[in-house]
């Protein structure tokens, strides 16, 4: 384990440095490589779910295409935190302005959360790569490629990168784990990849969450994460739908005191739960709870008491389980 003056996010620390790392991404790693061999480079989009290894495949290119020494050719900026579109041009003139002396003719400016531009933002970023197209090239990466304007995405070249597969999170992981000397179990593994949802950053900061604990196991996993075991969500929804109302409301308070979970929260778990293979429900019976799921999310969202709406959402299951064993 990391000392506490030495503390890094290990989704940083195991970043993948060239492309041949790269996994689940094949045909992107195919395109970018050809890019390299022929030293000719459009404007990029990066687009597709967090953590799925849009920034890293953009320094990866990055290193592949100038060596080692790749910082002094790549100006790295983030939309999220630079104050207006001036200050990224400002940025961009300066870092451009200057040739580059080498078999690679251009430098290589990397825009990440380009979605989160203005309309505004975005056209005069258009500007500027046309502007400084003899010197420089851009990569945009996006999780939405439709918040990005037409005008952007008809002169760059389109990567869509999709989640990882479980396989290969579970495999990082397990590197990780192996280096840092965490000990942890098969399951805990799985459940991070689940709750992650193919999201490689969420997946890795999670393991390191867990592994301040002690042995990462699913129980610390979802302590770390502040979720409910799926099973007592599921018996709390079996238990209404059996007519008793009391025992479910009693799950649904130690659920809320003892987790310290939100009505949102648990709404959100009951949704997931409701399509999952342990809860032996018909077709229509899943979509009338999913149906009022939506409901009582949307009343928490607008400001409804949490426990009140639970409550209600749990003797709407007993009259639902009623209605269906007279049937």
């Amino acid at each position: 384990m990391l000392r506490t003056d030495e503390y890094l996010l290990w989704a940083e620390k195991y970043r993948p440095k060239s492309l041949k790392e790269i996994v689940n991404q094949e045909d992107i790693v195919v395109r970018l490589k050809k890019f390299i061999q022929e030293k000719n480079v459009p404007h990029m989009l990066f687009t597709g779910p967090p953590g799925t290894g849009k920034t890293t495949a953009a320094l990866a290119f990055a290193h592949d295409l100038y060596g080692d020494n790749y910082q002094q050719y790549v100006l790295e900026m983030n939309a999220s935190d630079e104050r207006g579109i001036d200050d990224i041009r400002t940025k961009v003139k300066e870092f451009a302005r200057a040739r580059v002396v080498g078999t690679v003719p251009f430098k290589l400016i990397i825009l990440d959360e380009a979605d989160n531009m203005t309309a505004d933002a975005q056209q005069a970023l258009r500007r500027m790569m046309e502007n400084f197209t003899a010197t420089s090239r851009f990569i945009l990466i996006a999780n939405y490629a439709s918040k990005i304007i037409e005008p952007i995405q008809s002169r760059t070249a389109l990567f869509r990168f999709t989640p990882l597969s479980k396989n290969d999170v579970i495999e990082r992981l397990k590197l990780i784990a192996n280096k840092e000397g965490v000990k942890f179990e098969e399951e805990a593994l799985e459940t991070i990849y689940e709750i992650s949802e193919g999201d490689m950053r969420k997946a890795i900061n999670l393991l390191q969450s867990s592994s301040a604990v002690g042995k990462v196991t699913a129980d610390v996993v979802y302590k770390v994460i502040g979720l409910a075991q799926p099973k007592e969500i599921r018996d709390m929804v079996s238990l209404a739908l059996e007519g008793k109302f009391n025992a479910a409301r009693e799950k649904l308070r130690k659920l809320m005191i003892e987790y310290g979970l939100s009505g949102v929260d648990i709404i959100k778990q009951i949704h997931k739960e409701i399509f999952g293979n342990n809860l032996q429900l018909s077709e229509e019976t899943r979509l009338l709870i999913a149906d009022y799921t939506g409901e009582v999310l949307f009343r928490m969202v607008e400001g409804a008491d949490d426990e009140i709406q639970l409550n209600s959402f749990l003797a709407w299951l007993v009259l639902l389980g009623r209605r269906i064993t007279q049937e």
